[in-house]
């Protein structure tokens, strides 16, 4: 897909989750666009995964264990974006997040997680010299702003994740750090796959889309690219739906 030029050169970027889906999608974009990237993905190295991850320096991480995050931080020499992508929704893997402890970890997954790295990141974030400053991105949801049945915690946690980009942007924004989040629709994933097809949520989905059609990892990592250019520097705070209309159609 075809999208606007945008120069990250010499700024270090960091994906969590980005071996796969719209975390390949946004390391590629930012690499494509004189980037250094660091991934991370839950195996033990870049030579575990069927694609072709040669262009990052990878770490292994399981965003459920603090001490790796902390690792993972600790191992950057610079930073100048953290994109918050690291997580699933638990149902793809056969759980029910209706369980009250499948609940708690989908929450320290996708909410605490995301928390704990950008905050062990931030001093590295407040040093940044590219145009517009160092950003946090994180990755949001549809079930960000309504209830879907299936992911009661992957929502409350996605939501919990607007209010805690709200916090960080007026917490580190005096220290040149902008934080704000992507609102990813429904996207062609191996979690859509796994999670919301099997609810029957596609057709439905696609029924009150707008522009009528599933979104594409690169529709998102473009946004993510986008909030974290120095298009964007005056720009914190804030989520972007990126979702064909659905949020807005009736």
């Amino acid at each position: 897909m075809m999208g606007p030029k945008h120069d990250f050169s010499g700024a270090h970027v960091l994906v969590t989750g980005g071996t796969s889906g719209i975390g390949a999608a946004a390391s590629a974009l930012f690499r494509d666009a004189g980037a250094q990237v660091t991934i991370t993905g839950t195996r033990g190295s870049a030579s575990e995964y069927e694609a072709d991850l040669s262009g990052y320096r990878y770490l292994s991480l399981d965003i459920e264990n603090k001490a790796q995050i902390d690792a993972v931080a600790a191992a950057l020499p610079r930073l100048d974006v953290l994109v918050n992508n690291a997580g699933i929704a638990l149902p793809s893997l056969g759980l029910d997040e209706w369980e009250p402890d499948v609940f708690d970890r989908a929450v320290a997954m996708l909410l605490n997680g995301a928390f704990r790295m950008a905050r062990r990141t931030v001093d590295l974030l407040a040093q940044s010299a590219i145009p517009g400053g160092g950003s946090v991105i994180g990755i949001a949801s549809m079930s960000s702003f309504f209830g879907i049945p299936i992911v009661p915690g992957y929502g409350a946690a996605k939501t919990g994740l607007i209010g805690l980009t709200r916090t960080m942007a007026a917490h580190w924004g005096p220290r040149g750090v902008r934080a704000n989040a992507v609102a990813a629709g429904l996207t062609r994933s191996g979690m859509t796959a796994g999670t919301f097809a099997q609810e029957a949520w596609t057709a439905p989905t696609l029924s009150r889309t707008p522009l009528g059609r599933l979104g594409e990892p690169d529709d998102i990592a473009q946004a993510i690219a986008f909030l974290a250019s120095p298009a964007a520097s005056w720009i914190t705070g804030q989520t972007l739906a990126v979702d064909g209309g659905y949020t807005v159609s009736g």
